[in-house]
């Protein structure tokens, strides 16, 4: 070794001059990390099938392979509910909300696959035959009459289960950022794989992209601020950093804002929330499912551990901007929702909606307490099963364009297919927080949090907000039932194998959990709280 290469290496790595120094072997508990490592492992087997398997056989292969990952990460999970441990050199909090969000994920990640599978290996896919191909192309002609299949959604979809995993149990910045890109990036490629409207699916993916890309500086460009404050990007140092300062620093308050437009943006909520209806109505169905169930969970789970582990001490800094933000969430979700004649344009607002009713609970704490956070545990589990059901109906009420979106063509449904137009009806109502369903329980958890923190107001503006949004999902059912169907109204599918398992998955977990709530409301507090 040179002298001058030697003098550098000494610098930046002291020891590293004398070839006799030993250096520290990094701690993994790799039993720990299991799940996310499955995970990640079954995505990278799946560019391997594209890459060496038969084109014909990719599909079942691909299939076979995720849900089979899928369920074994499950399995780690609930193997690892005794532990509380923080790994990997202190980036990843293995802890009871870390668990039951990934187990959260996972979940509503098979059903989502399901729906995948369903409409990837269909006659009438929902995903392009090639993505690649230019709209209405002879390329594109080619690709559908060869029968293409893009099984490449696969590997896609479990990268970025895998971020979903990797993101709530971050416990530095870094590693959070990490997360939040490999959860992001596999997003705006399978937003621009409809296989129809390919305009508007792709238009839909460059606009996630692009302000995908601007949260994303926003949250690196936080993280370089918090750290010029505290010296460190992890968790525990910031908030040591934060218990030795008696008044609040621009410099720290700023990187929080910024670290918060970050995560507000994925979680879909005001005023960062304007991809949300574009990009669910151009994104293929199942895709649109995915996102809406898994992204809003990871994102919950990341945003409270920032706020809660990192950020408690200036809890009265960013408290009332969480009750901004929720209130002007809230108020969107419901009033423009109101507007919308694209059943995937309403959910979408009503996604937001329930974004806001979610962040009452966040808002109404000082520090994080097992109430509040157990609360928005227990509405993720209801609203992910919900939005999974409710998106799977979607997907089976066709015409000849392909999926009936708008909703003058879910007149007469419940005449038409009253079994079909019935299960959307009840996750209508779950959403709107009615009995006998999971959305009452959980809207009532996260209300009595916020009320019992402080935050009445925002209760009063969450049981309004409410009130609208079960305005417009009641008028979606008056459509569906006490309306004359149209001549040529949609037609229903028969629903797949995937699809009736994945429907059936939904309307179970949102019966059960309506009415005997009680045994996941204690698995949630017992969860809590975040490890510190």
């Amino acid at each position: 070794m040179s002298p001058a290469i030697a003098h550098v290496a000494a610098a930046l790595l002291p020891g590293a001059a004398d070839p006799t120094t030993s250096f520290p072997t990094p701690h993994l508990d790799y039993r720990a990390l299991l799940p996310m490592l499955i995970v990640g492992g079954v995505a990278t087997l799946g560019v391997l099938v594209e890459a060496f398997v038969p084109r014909g056989k990719r599909g079942i292969t691909q299939t076979v392979l995720a849900l089979g990952g899928l369920v074994a990460a499950m399995v780690a999970v609930v193997s690892n509910t005794s532990i509380r441990n923080i790994t990997a050199e202190g980036a990843i909090s293995v802890d009871g909300p870390t668990l039951f969000i990934q187990g959260t994920v996972i979940a509503v990640s098979i059903g989502a696959l399901l729906l995948i599978a369903d409409r990837a290996l269909a006659s009438d896919a929902d995903f392009a035959a090639q993505a690649a191909d230019v709209p209405g192309s002879a390329a594109e002609q080619a690709s559908v009459r060869a029968g293409f299949v893009h099984t490449e959604v696969f590997p896609l979809a479990m990268f970025a289960v895998a971020g979903m995993l990797l993101f709530p149990a971050a416990n530095d910045l870094i590693t959070m950022f990490v997360g939040l890109e490999v959860l992001s990036l596999p997003l705006y490629l399978l937003a621009g794989m409809a296989r129809r409207r390919r305009l508007l699916s792709q238009e839909a993916a460059l606009k996630y992209f692009l302000l995908g890309a601007f949260s994303s500086a926003f949250f690196v460009y936080g993280m370089a601020l918090v750290y010029g404050y505290a010296g460190s990007v992890k968790f525990a140092d910031i908030a040591t950093a934060l218990s030795s300062s008696t008044h609040g620093d621009p410099l720290i308050i700023v990187g929080l804002a910024l670290l918060g437009i970050a995560l507000i943006f994925k979680l879909s909520g005001a005023p960062f929330h304007w991809w949300t209806p574009d990009v669910y109505q151009g994104a293929p169905t199942p895709i649109t499912a995915f996102m809406a169930a898994g992204t809003k969970i990871a994102a919950f789970g990341a945003l409270m551990r920032v706020l809660f582990v990192a950020f408690g001490g200036l809890s009265w800094d960013w408290r009332p901007i969480i009750w901004g933000v929720a209130i002007v969430t809230m108020v969107v979700g419901a009033v423009i929702g109101v507007t919308q004649t694209d059943v995937k344009r309403l959910l979408a607002y009503s996604s937001i909606a329930h974004a806001g009713f979610l962040l009452t609970a966040v808002g109404g704490i000082t520090v994080g307490t097992a109430d509040s956070e157990s609360s928005v545990l227990f509405y993720l589990v209801a609203y992910g099963f919900m939005t999974i059901g409710a998106f799977a109906i979607v997907m089976l009420v066709r015409d000849a364009d392909g999926e009936a979106n708008h909703l003058s063509r879910w007149v007469g449904l419940g005449r038409r297919s009253p079994l079909i137009a019935g299960i959307f009806a009840f996750f209508l109502l779950a959403f709107a927080g009615l009995p006998p369903t999971s959305g009452l329980w959980a809207k009532v958890a996260v209300f009595k949090a916020a009320y019992e923190g402080g935050a009445a107001p925002l209760v009063i503006v969450g049981m309004l907000a409410s009130a609208v949004t079960a305005y417009y999902y009641v008028r979606i059912i008056v459509l569906m039932f006490f309306q004359e169907p149209a001549v040529d109204g949609p037609t229903v599918l028969a629903p797949t194998v995937f699809t009736s398992a994945a429907v059936v998955i939904g309307v179970a977990a949102t019966l059960v959990l309506g009415i005997v709530p009680q045994p996941l409301l204690d698995l949630a507090g017992k969860a809590v709280p975040f490890l510190r």
